[in-house]
Parts: structure tokens; C-alpha cells; sequence
């Protein structure tokens, strides 16, 4: 039943984004105006990502972008094209690893990962580490299991207050505006195909 509602969700988004993305085509340019959204022809030919807003609270991305302990999580959601998805309102709840987690991977699996042919399988992962709605940390209990957006589970066990999400510790959480990010230790990798 989870994975329906994941894929009808996500077919949701992908047919506003057809959807959109057909209103703008055909050689037209959208004007530009000269008010606050900054609306260029760029940005209204972009997805959610071009939007300019230098005044409210950062989304999941850009909140990412700002951080030196994640370029190489932002670099995969540029190279998986996840960037308009998590930049989109949400809400969800990311689980971040940090550069160090990734140097944990055996050497060459990121280099691997970021080929254009590995796209399938970068994005797979990625969306490993997401699940749609924002959850504290302080919310979570022991044994919840959470549908993640790439159709898996995964499993949060709470032990003497530390949290763990399939064995990765929870050592931050950043509330953004569409959602939260848990900053992890460790990479989450989907369960083996049956």
C-alpha cells in the first residue's frame, strides 16, 4: 500500500511537472517582470530549483549547498537530477550523509556512482535517504519503520537517546522550509533486490 501511495506520488509530481513544463514550450518566452519573484526566462523554463529567494527560510537543497560537509551528497542529487524534487514543498524528511560517510564507501564506489550510465542506481540510493514528511527527531520510536521515496523501508531503532536509521546515527537535525534534514554517519543502502 506505502509503495502505491510513493509511486502515485511521484507520478503526481512528475505529471505537474510535464504538465508545466508544456505550457511553457513551443518557443515562447515568458516576459520578465520586474517584481520581487525575479521571474526571468531561465527561471520559467526551470524547475523549482531556479526560483530566486534570498528572504525565506532555505529549502533541503539549499540548505545542503551551504554546508562543507555535504558536497558530496549535493553532487549526487545534481548528477541523479534530484535537485528540482527536493527543492519542491514537501514535506520530507532527508537523511544526510556527510562527505566523511561517503569516504567510508569503498574507493571508487562514488566516482562509480556519478557516471552518467550509474544514473539509475544513484538516484535508487539517494531516494533511499528520503521519506515524504517531516519527522523530528524526538519523534521517532524504536522499531518504526519508514517507507522510503525509492519503495524500500527502512528501520529507526531509539537506544539510551541516541537514534539510528538502519544503523546510521542521527548526530543532527536542520528544520528547512520544506521538510527536515537528519544529518547521518553513514550511507544507506537499499536492500538487495528479492
Amino acid at each position: 500500500m506505502k509503495k502505491n501511495y510513493l509511486k502515485l506520488f511521484m507520478v503526481g509530481i512528475a505529471a505537474c511537472c510535464l504538465f508545466f513544463a508544456c505550457k511553457t514550450g513551443g518557443g515562447e518566452q515568458p516576459a520578465t517582470t520586474g517584481g520581487s519573484a525575479g521571474i526571468d526566462a531561465k527561471t520559467a523554463n526551470g524547475g523549482q530549483s531556479t526560483v530566486q529567494d534570498d528572504v525565506s527560510q532555505k529549502n533541503i537543497v539549499q540548505t545542503a549547498i551551504g554546508s562543507p560537509d555535504h558536497t558530496t551528497l549535493v553532487a549526487a542529487v545534481k548528477a541523479a537530477e534530484l535537485v528540482d524534487a527536493l527543492s519542491n514543498a514537501g514535506p520530507f524528511t532527508v537523511f544526510a550523509p556527510t562527505n566523511a560517510a561517503f569516504d567510508k564507501l569503498p574507493k571508487g564506489t562514488v566516482e562509480g556512482l556519478l557516471k552518467p550510465e550509474k544514473k539509475a542506481d544513484l538516484q535508487n540510493i539517494l531516494q533511499y535517504h528520503v521519506t515524504v514528511s517531516a519527522q523530528k527527531k524526538e519523534s521517532f520510536t524504536d522499531g518504526q519503520v519508514l517507507g522510503m521515496v525509492n519503495g524500500d523501508n527502512a528501520t529507526i531503532a531509539v537506544k539510551d537517546g541516541n537514534v539510528t536509521i538502519s544503523g546510521a546515527n542521527i548526530v543532527a537535525s536542520i528544520p528547512t522550509s520544506n521538510g527536515i534534514i537528519h544529518v547521518i554517519d553513514a550511507v544507506l543502502l537499499p536492500p538487495a533486490p528479492k
